[in-house]
């Protein structure tokens, strides 16, 4: 059986690309604070979920994933990232992994809005790629990003910043 991903800003141009990067290996979910076409909610892959500045966010999210027999998270949502990573061990705590870094780092990284489809982008589970055979040697790292042509510097992607 494949794994279970839930993309977050699903119905936005980044949430779908990297949906179509996964399908082949996960079983992909969508969900949205935005509106969702009733078509896309009655095909059972689509879900809605609250604005990621509530306080309860992480909590709704969290009982959604559990719902879904999700296996992974993937927040898209600049706004989303600071909540979900402190909430990371909340997530684990259930076998659903946050896709994002860790609350102390996340402010170390440049957050790249809606990044072009020029841009190569490598989604990192604890450093190894999820999209390709990419993997960062001793390293924990977490989130989907746009690497450096130098490899040095990794920018977040997200599809708005808040």
């Amino acid at each position: 059986m494949k794994k279970r991903i839930l993309i977050t800003f699903g119905t936005r141009g980044l949430g779908q690309r990297i949906g179509k990067l996964l399908s082949d290996r996960f079983d992909v979910y969508f969900a949205s604070s935005e509106e969702i076409p009733t078509v896309l909610l009655n095909s059972e892959k689509y879900v809605k979920i609250p604005p990621g500045l509530m306080p309860t966010y992480a909590h709704e999210l969290l009982k959604i994933s559990l719902d879904k027999q999700i296996d992974y998270v993937l927040p898209l949502g600049g706004f989303e990232f600071e909540p979900l990573a402190q909430a990371k061990i909340l997530f684990e705590e259930y076998a659903i992994k946050v896709i994002v870094p860790e609350h102390v780092v996340l402010e170390n990284y440049f957050i790249i809005e809606n990044p072009s489809k020029d841009l190569a982008l490598v989604l990192l589970v604890d450093g190894k790629s999820l999209i390709d055979s990419f993997e960062l040697e001793n390293s924990s790292l977490d989130g989907l990003f746009v690497i450096s042509d130098s490899g040095d510097d990794f920018a977040l992607c997200a599809v708005s910043k808040d």
